[in-house]
């Protein structure tokens, strides 16, 4: 079996092909712009056809533009549907758990969200999920047997976002615990996301299918338990603090009044999803994949956590995006 990948250079795409590769399958990294349909055809042709897609390029930053993120993001997907059914292969799309709309997904207290769960609206400025919600319905209406997968927050080893900001925050030795410190961060290994993709791509499916990833093998860490394994790993003793969560959403709902003065068009609403996200539990449930895919996540947290530490390696870390 050949398995096209688009985004083999990310952070989810790498590690599915590192997977597949172990699993002795043929994989085919897509080279080129994933909105140029020329592409699309140059990488189905070369060294014969293929049997399945993973399509995970998307642009992710906040900082551009709304049309460029429909480019990339619908665009892109649907080339990638376009060129399954030239082809006959199976499609796995990378979606989001951002579908579900901020609310709904990060710190929400209204029992599980699972796959059938309502999305909520998104905001207006939220260019990441307003498209990937529309790459995950044009897959969904495309009449299609595929995937999508939702992935809530994503950490591990070449991560650009989430694990190089908490390991330079732990770094410093200082870390405020914010609320109670009890509650169970909604984030995922990218290797547990990666296993699930595997088995999404190896066991067809007879019609589209939805499935939240968003688990660790347990045992499940507490936000106070996930920080301090990161502090033990990196050799760090850490002064922890309490800040209640009422003084981080003034300090992040100001955060956001100062960068939409600053840029109108900025997309400020993330700053007081992180404090949700940092006190919020985890409110998904992903039995259905565990179910219908026969997948359980192979890494632990605390596992995960040594491995995405020993990947960032001494190159040093940074708090900014790249």
């Amino acid at each position: 079996m050949t398995i096209l990948v688009t985004g083999g250079r990310g952070l989810v795409g790498s590690h599915v092909i590192e997977q597949l590769r172990t699993a002795g399958e043929s994989v085919r990294s897509f080279e080129g712009d994933v909105t140029d349909a020329a592409a699309w055809r140059s990488a189905t042709a070369t060294g014969g056809g293929i049997s399945a897609i993973f399509h995970a390029a998307a642009k992710v930053a906040q900082h551009l533009p709304y049309a460029e993120f429909e480019r990339i993001n619908v665009g892109g997907t649907r080339l990638a549907i376009e060129t399954a059914k030239g082809t006959g292969a199976r499609l796995v799309h990378m979606s989001s758990a951002s579908v579900y709309g901020r609310a709904a997904g990060i710190g929400a207290g209204s029992g599980p969200v699972a796959e059938n769960s309502p999305v909520q609206p998104i905001a207006e400025h939220d260019f990441y999920a307003r498209t990937k919600r529309l790459a995950e319905e044009l897959v969904r209406d495309s009449g299609l047997p595929a995937v999508a997968i939702r992935a809530n927050v994503i950490y591990g080893e070449r991560d650009p976002l989430f694990t190089p900001r908490v390991i330079a925050v732990v770094k410093r030795g200082i870390f405020p615990v914010i609320g109670s410190g009890q509650n169970h961060l909604s984030c995922v290994y990218v290797g547990n996301v990666a296993s699930a993709i595997v088995a999404a791509l190896v066991r067809p499916v007879s019609r589209f299918r939805v499935y939240n990833v968003t688990h660790d093998a347990p045992p499940a860490l507490t936000q106070r338990e996930f920080i301090m394994t990161f502090a033990e790993v990196l050799g760090v003793r850490l002064f922890k603090f309490p800040a209640p969560a009422f003084l981080a959403r003034l300090g992040a709902e100001a955060w956001a009044r100062w960068r939409r003065f600053r840029d109108p068009s900025a997309y400020a609403g993330l700053g007081a999803a992180a404090v949700s996200f940092i006190t919020g539990e985890n409110p998904y449930t992903d039995a259905r994949v565990q179910e219908e895919l026969k997948w359980t996540p192979p890494f632990d947290t605390r596992t995960a956590i040594r491995r995405a530490v020993a990947g960032f390696g001494s190159r040093g870390v940074t708090s900014g995006r790249s």
